[in-house]
């Protein structure tokens, strides 16, 4: 397996596209100036290749081991490198400084986070589920919540969980069964929780002395369906009213499931209340649980998208370092200089460009969504924090489904280039194939991200969000059209793509019954992450052109940014169309055999 890098360069160019440099003008970010930001990538580099990529495959072939008590024992170095994690405040830095973060920009906070997913996807699960857990809190926490919990997970010093799946439920939450009383014997907003919940991350661990549980129930009076649903905070150890920590909570695992890969990352059967019933308080008002919890899993779609590009750019690297070096046949272009390594093959190179343009474009967007996120928080003008709002929602569900997608994709194409070696677990290239595949699947499947792109985002508002998207993005391409022959000769190809995407949202809009909406949605949502994945990579190749003849930073770089924006423009957005064919086919044919006839 090849060591990993932080693509520094690459992950700055990203962050100053996105906008950080404005972002960093707000008072809230004002810290958050170039050095600073140069110094924690280079640091946050560092801590992934030199403590988190060595233990990356012993977590995968050592997985994590139940001991009969409960407690999951964690692979070999995970809990000394989660210890370094916390001495260096990592976990802290986009947090609120009133409860011990640093308060940089949360996009920042990204860019550290796709080192570790990228160095270590299973190991990094359990930050990325902290972080959506201090979301939920900080916005429907009581201050007594917040002043007790939100300093120990901002530090790390606690971890944090998402407790939704039940067995008999799985996405569907109006089926949850989990049940809360209230337990006035306990004190004032106490309750005991019985239920058991599966498919639980991070569930239980060795890392740290207490895990703050979010957990959804029922209280006894709840209506039914998703209106009946509440949010609790369970901890693992009870927690005291000044903070200090009593005797353990009525919660443990009580299994740890197989899986096809993140072995390093414990998988849990979580069982609530076998022994009376697990203490909890409620997060938020009755009933209105769910809405609580999108906070949370609206930031972890994020970051689960954050994980493909993490993935991507792993795969990438190691596919890049093997072709360099494998000997194998001669090089087309010049057949006398006798054998050649395959990077000299063209189809070798379709394949490495491929892995490039959709890991620079998955980056390119996943840092723009984050940024809104921050402008939305720290814009004093309303209605510029509404917009960015707006836009963090229409792109949140495309960052989660494309951006895992190109993780698996890229993963995919790593095996290819490898050919048989890659097929065989020493080289490393099958783990971050397995890896990659649970991306797609947790924090709602990536046909549930489709299904919300369309039926919340974009039918709910009319389109109005997705009209205003491409509105920005038509004055991208006609910068294109104006830009050097190099740049303009972009053009036709991200109008094309351009014209998929207006049209395809004209009918989806025009088609608003379930069956029509649901059956255009994934090749709905696969069009749209082309089109703003192709966006941010032609407004990259307009900044690389604009430096390049200004004659700043390395000249190699932006050279190479726009050869991947050249690839990117004539080889992935030609398929626009097709998913605008198979989107606006209707679903007929989904629909044509009878249940029995399959």
């Amino acid at each position: 397996m090849t060591t990993y890098a932080a693509p520094l360069e690459d992950m700055q160019f990203a962050l100053d596209l996105a906008g950080l440099p404005e972002i960093a003008e707000l008072p809230r970010y004002a810290e958050a100036t170039p050095d600073l930001i140069a110094a924690v990538l280079d640091e946050a580099g560092k801590f992934g290749a030199g403590v988190l990529a060595p233990i990356n495959a012993v977590g995968d072939q050592q997985g994590c081991r139940l001991e009969p008590d409960g407690t999951v024992r964690m692979p070999d170095g995970a809990v000394e490198a989660y210890a370094q994690f916390l001495e260096a405040g990592w976990n802290s830095l986009p947090f609120d400084p009133d409860y011990g973060g640093q308060g940089l920009p949360g996009v920042v906070g990204v860019a550290v986070a796709e080192i570790w997913h990228a160095a270590n996807m299973a190991w990094s699960i359990g930050p990325l589920l902290t972080t959506g857990t201090i979301e939920a809190l900080s916005v429907h926490g009581t201050d007594h919540q917040k002043e007790v919990y939100l300093p120990k997970l901002v530090s790390g010093e606690w971890t944090g969980t998402m407790n939704l799946t039940e067995s008999q439920a799985g996405s569907d939450l109006a089926q949850l069964r989990c049940k809360a009383e209230p337990a006035p014997d306990l004190g004032e907003d106490r309750y005991r929780i019985h239920g058991q919940k599966v498919f639980i991350s991070h569930g239980d661990h060795d890392l740290t002395e207490n895990i703050c549980h979010l957990v959804l129930a029922r209280l006894p009076d709840a209506p039914p369906g998703v209106k009946g649903i509440s949010l609790f905070l369970v901890p693992k150890r009870l927690v005291a009213a000044d903070g200090s920590l009593g005797d353990a909570n009525d919660v443990k695992a009580v299994s740890l499931e197989h899986k096809l890969g993140i072995h390093g990352s414990p998988t849990a059967v979580m069982a609530y209340g076998d022994d009376g019933g697990a203490v909890a308080t409620l997060i938020g008002a009755p009933h209105q649980g769910l809405a609580c919890m999108f906070t949370m899993m609206n930031n972890a779609r994020l970051n689960v998208g954050l994980q493909g590009v993490g993935i991507a750019e792993r795969a990438y690297q190691q596919a890049v370092a093997f072709a360099c070096d494998r000997v194998q046949g001669v090089d087309v272009t010049d057949p006398a200089t006798g054998r050649a390594t395959i990077v000299h093959h063209p189809d070798v190179r379709r394949m490495l460009m491929d892995m490039r343009a959709r890991t620079e474009a998955a980056r390119l967007l996943t840092y723009y969504a984050a940024a809104r996120m921050d402008l939305a928080k720290a814009q004093p003008d309303e209605s510029v924090r509404a917009a960015a709002q707006a836009r963090a929602d229409v792109l949140t569900p495309v960052v989660k489904g494309w951006c895992t997608e190109v993780g698996f994709a890229v993963s995919d194409m790593g095996v290819q280039v490898h050919g048989g070696t890659g097929y065989i677990e020493e080289t490393g290239a099958a783990q971050h194939l397995r890896d990659a595949r649970v991306a797609r699947i947790y924090e709602g499947t990536n046909g549930i991200q489709a299904i919300d792109l369309v039926s919340r985002k974009v039918l709910r508002d009319k389109g109005a969000a997705v009209r205003a998207l491409v509105a920005d993005m038509r004055a991208t391409h006609d910068a294109l059209t104006g830009a050097p022959a190099d740049v303009a000769a972009m053009a036709p190809a991200f109008a094309a793509a351009l014209d998929d995407l207006e049209a395809t949202t004209t009918w989806v809009l025009d088609h608003a019954s379930p069956l029509d909406a649901q059956g255009a949605a994934t090749p709905y949502a696969s069009l749209f992450g082309i089109a703003a994945g192709g966006w941010l990579m032609m407004r990259a190749a307009l900044d690389a052109r604009r430096r390049l003849d200004a004659g700043t930073g390395n000249p190699a770089q932006w050279q190479a940014k726009l050869g991947t924006a050249r690839y990117f423009a004539d080889a992935v957005m030609p398929f626009t169309r097709a998913h605008r064919a198979a989107a606006l086919a209707g679903p007929d044919s989904l629909m044509a055999l009878e249940e029995d006839w399959f």
